[in-house]
């Protein structure tokens, strides 16, 4: 992967809930946006702890009227979170939400593009100490007046690209707005230019990254369900983060906002890009050679296990014993299945072989009593112990070569022709 692109620094947060470092050195930050009212005060309190629970660093909300920046005082008070007021259209919100002791202002320059109005809020987040996030989304930004011929003008940035127009356009928004800011020597700034499009998404933030050096917010925006706006928005980030683009992000879905935030920090944990925290649960996809009903299990193990541990064990689960032996030896604790059984390793040392229906249990007790001793100093986390040899594939779980060359069984060649078994390493020497 490409080295992380230097940017400025900024920080979000106050004494009472914690600071979140964004940009320069900070760790990509994950955040995510309420989805109820915010003028709803019990109800929005409950959904934001929801989302801090669950690994945000940062949660956005909305404050379209006046009761919702008013409601932004008693919600200030309850959460542990730093909060960003997402303004759209009216600035009078944005000075009102700042007066409520909000952490950050989200500005659109599609929808507020008054100078006299940014200015004032401009000077009064300088004021308070508070960064601001200048957002600009492709359907908020198309232009609606003489639309062909400012395509034309702005394609030829551009040209040859597919949508050259829409990107130079975006660009040209953020270039529009940020003279506002500097004219102001304001500079406690994010930037985002998101769409709907993955292709547009990695492009214009490529581009953006060579002409600014504010921390980029990423996202795609309208990216759907989860069952396809996890797809779409992975494809863009994780292109992006590879690429060293990126300081801190949101994956939208059209479901459940939880899902944002355990996509998000997933995404980044796969990529190196943050310190796992809780169980990092991997599982076979299946196939023909499995024997057990991992499907159930893996779903068991993920709603009892993930909720209840607290360090980054990592498990493994896996269907028979092609890929087990190697999983279970790269995992802390490990169980491969073979005929309606489980083996199970703890650090690569064998520790039980029980039926189907006692797997779930025992593989519980296992990685509770082995993040029990990690916690004690009795254990380190990904350090195998010993040597996994595979087992016999007939004694325990199915048909091999020992029982071949035992004669046991009947070894059947192909087209009449007998196909030797590999020799042992034994046989070898």
């Amino acid at each position: 992967m490409a080295p992380r692109r230097k940017t400025r620094q900024i920080t979000v947060g106050d004494d009472r809930v914690g600071r979140v470092r964004i940009g320069g050195d900070a760790p990509i930050a994950v955040q995510t946006m309420t989805a109820g009212y915010t003028h709803d005060i019990d109800a929005c309190v409950a959904e934001i702890e929801r989302y801090a629970k669950a690994g945000a660093d940062v949660v956005r909300v909305a404050v379209p009227e006046r009761k919702d920046t008013e409601a932004l005082v008693e919600i200030m008070k309850q959460v542990s979170v730093p909060i960003v007021a997402d303004v759209h259209f009216h600035y009078q919100r944005a000075l009102e939400a700042i007066e409520a002791g909000v952490h950050k202002i989200r500005l659109n320059p599609g929808n507020i593009s008054d100078r006299d109005q940014v200015n004032k809020v401009i000077d009064a987040c300088k004021e308070r100490g508070i960064p601001i996030r200048i957002g600009v989304n492709e359907g908020s930004i198309i232009e609606r007046k003489d639309k062909q011929k400012r395509a034309e003008e702005l394609g030829k940035f551009f040209a040859g690209h597919k949508s050259g127009h829409m990107l130079a356009l975006m660009i040209a928004k953020l270039e529009e707005y940020l003279d506002i800011f500097d004219a102001r020597d304001f500079h406690d700034v994010a930037i985002s230019a998101k769409s709907m499009d993955a292709a547009m998404v990695i492009d214009v933030y490529t581009e953006i990254s060579k002409r600014f050096d504010y921390p980029l917010h990423l996202g795609v925006t309208h990216a759907g369900p989860r069952e396809t706006g996890a797809v779409r928005s992975i494809a863009a980030l994780g292109t992006l983060i590879a690429n060293g683009i990126g300081d801190t992000l949101r994956i939208s879905y059209a479901s459940d906002h939880i899902d944002e935030v355990k996509d998000g920090l997933e995404l980044l944990y796969s990529l190196g890009k943050r310190e796992r925290k809780g169980v990092e649960l991997i599982a076979c996809p299946t196939c023909g050679r499995i024997q057990v009903d991992l499907f159930t299990l893996v779903k068991e193990v993920e709603k009892k296990l993930m909720p209840e541990l607290e360090l980054p064990i990592k498990v493994a689960v896996m269907g028979c014993i092609v890929n087990g032996p190697g999983e279970a030896e790269g995992a802390d604790v490990a169980v491969f299945a073979g005929d309606r059984r489980g083996i199970i390793y703890v650090q690569g040392q064998r520790v039980a072989n029980v039926p189907e229906p006692e797997i779930l249990d025992r593989l519980l007790h296992e990685c509770r009593e082995f993040e029990a001793k990690v916690k004690r100093g009795e254990a380190k986390l990904g350090e195998k112990v010993v040597e996994i040899v595979p087992p016999d594939p007939i004694g325990e779980l199915g048909s091999g070569a020992e029982k071949i060359r035992a004669g046991l069984v009947e070894q059947i060649g192909i087209g009449g022709v007998s196909v030797p078994a590999a020799p042992r390493a034994s046989d070898r020497a």
